[in-house]
């Protein structure tokens, strides 16, 4: 989650793009079927911020005379335990099923306008945007910068949890970076629709608050940016911050150097500190006195504070207070604007359940990779850094841990990566049929044409449209097709995990061929299909279990 600035920053406005098209005539050969692109469908209208209720649940009963079961300490930390604050809000929703009722009442929700997935499920991965803004609502807030702001999205979080649970990578994105922001379809407050023009080329934290932008936008431009599509949304302010943090107890964290910074108001010595409420609010919005004093330098210390306020939700010492329980259960459910997928103490309990079977060692804290703006003499602003930011979004878009993991998956892992091993056949033996499963229209004619004049693989044919989409490219083959198998992944750069041992069938001249079907992560002909195993060695990350000090 994030954490206001000392003051917003404005766009930076570019020319406008005319929308691109990858659409076109198909090149020589024979002709594939257009594709079949699923089109978005907005989401049912639901007026910004209300506050809604939900049936009783029924208490736990007894029966007979036979004394209450005691839940044990791990079922607890199943129960109340998560990462990053939206494990704050997860923890004490569930915390307080007693009182569900009065907690539905405290939670606002705003539409997400058809931006998000529907909501995260319990069997796949999951990822939720976490959003703090800047805007100064609330008492003793408007001494914070501009008072009439309408807020920015100023602090941006990705957070992915594995589809195994193993693990967890908590992306940071930079408010300063600049992104093109997509056109937006908004739910207004009396119900009705409004689509809200994009900006091309300005800094990302405009995508929320600016021009009427709802997180639903800010989740549109995170989709544009990584190609992750999030489930839910979070979004915090400064009371979440002063709140939660007192619901606990207070967080400790570390400096490495005395900070006196008369803009965020934090003045700390060396050494550990447990801060809360206003004084945490002043540590998360310190940059001035950090790093290069800039806001990649606080998106570090955020991370430190976000470490410490999980391994806090860990302590024994909060799970066994049911003061601390039900101080938490209250600030969570009235700190935190959710998306309308997200609603409800039954839909919180359950994505706390999920989070909750996380190990801090395998939640890793990491930076979008980005360079200074070389447009800018003096650089206000930051850009991707293409050579090893696709990296990083190719990771989480295919579910890859930034940490170890168990041993079983690497077990997994390595039994996938041998089908490349072995004998293979030259490109001229290789027979095989190309289908379009969910790329771009036109990739199967694309493909054949590199395949056949600049690939050598003469046997192969365009085969249209796949009966169905696929997420993930995958070649089919028979046994004894292994080795044509491997030589084609060998030349398309396909992974382990897209050979699939299966059956031949046979091709428009009556011989037996292989299948590749091109899915929706298709990247273009010639372009690698194998996903990164690591993360770049220049990525910024650190793990929740251990603490750091800020300098």
């Amino acid at each position: 989650m994030r954490l206001p600035p000392s003051a917003p920053q404005s766009g930076v406005p570019g020319p406008r793009r005319p929308p691109s098209s990858d659409s076109g005539p198909p090149a020589r050969g024979r002709t594939e079927a257009p594709g079949r692109p699923r089109p978005e469908t907005p989401g049912r209208a639901v007026p910004p911020r209300r506050r809604r209720g939900a049936p009783q649940e029924p208490l736990p009963g007894r029966r007979g005379r036979r004394p209450a079961k005691q839940a044990s300490k791990g079922r607890k930390a199943l129960l109340w335990t998560g990462g990053v604050m939206a494990f704050v809000l997860v923890a004490g929703a569930g915390a307080a099923y007693f009182y569900i009722e009065h907690l539905n009442n405290n939670i606002a929700s705003v539409s997400d306008d058809g931006a998000s997935t529907g909501g995260f499920e319990k069997d796949k991965a999951i990822n939720i945007l976490l959003i703090g803004t800047d805007k100064r609502t609330g008492a003793g807030n408007e001494k914070y910068g501009d008072a009439g702001s309408v807020g920015h999205a100023d602090t941006t979080i990705l957070l992915h949890v594995s589809k195994d649970r193993s693990n967890a990578t908590a992306l940071s994105i930079p408010r300063d970076l600049i992104v093109d922001i997509p056109d937006c379809p908004t739910t207004q407050e009396d119900g009705s629709q409004k689509v809200i023009p994009g900006t091309p080329r300005t800094r990302f934290n405009t995508s929320l608050g600016q021009d009427g932008r709802t997180p639903s936008c800010t989740m549109r431009t995170v989709t544009e940016l990584t190609g992750v599509k999030p489930d839910n949304f979070m979004v915090a302010d400064f009371n979440a911050v002063k709140t939660l943090t007192s619901a606990v107890g207070g967080v400790e964290v570390c400096l490495g150097k005395d900070i006196d910074d008369p803009d965020s108001h934090l003045k700390l010595s060396k050494g550990n500190h447990t801060i809360e409420g206003e004084q945490a609010l002043a540590f998360v919005r310190t940059r001035h006195s950090v790093g290069f004093g800039g806001d990649l330098s606080r998106i570090g210390l955020q991370q430190q504070f976000l470490s410490a306020l999980m391994r806090k939700l860990k302590d024994n010492d909060t799970l066994s207070s049911p003061s601390k329980m039900l101080d938490l259960a209250e600030a969570g459910t009235k700190a935190l604007t959710v998306d309308s997928q997200l609603s409800s103490i039954g839909k919180l309990k359950d994505l706390g359940l999920e989070l909750g079977k996380l190990n801090t060692k395998n939640l890793t804290f990491a930076t979008t990779p980005v360079i200074d703006n070389p447009a800018e003499k003096v650089p206000t602003t930051v850009v991707l850094n293409d050579s090893s930011a696709p990296q990083v979004f190719s990771m989480i878009k295919n579910d890859v841990s930034f940490t170890a993991v168990k041993e079983k998956k690497k077990k997994e892992a390595a039994a996938v990566a041998a089908r490349l091993k072995g004998t293979k056949s030259a490109a001229s033996e290789v027979r095989v049929r190309i289908m379009n499963g969910g790329a771009v229209a036109g990739s199967a004619q694309e493909t054949l044409s590199w395949l056949q004049n600049e690939e050598g693989v003469s046997k192969s044919e365009n085969a249209g449209n796949a009966p169905a989409s696929l997420a993930k490219t995958t070649l089919e083959y028979a046994p004894d097709q292994a080795d044509q198998a491997r030589r084609l992944a060998d030349i398309m750069g396909l992974p382990g995990s897209a050979l699939k041992p299966g059956e031949s069938v046979e091709n428009a001249q009556g011989v037996p061929a292989m299948t590749l079907t091109l899915g929706k992560d298709f990247k273009g002909a010639g372009a690698s299909q194998t996903t990164p195993t690591k993360a770049p060695a220049d990525v910024d990350r650190s793990t929740a279990d251990k603490v750091e000090c800020a300098e």
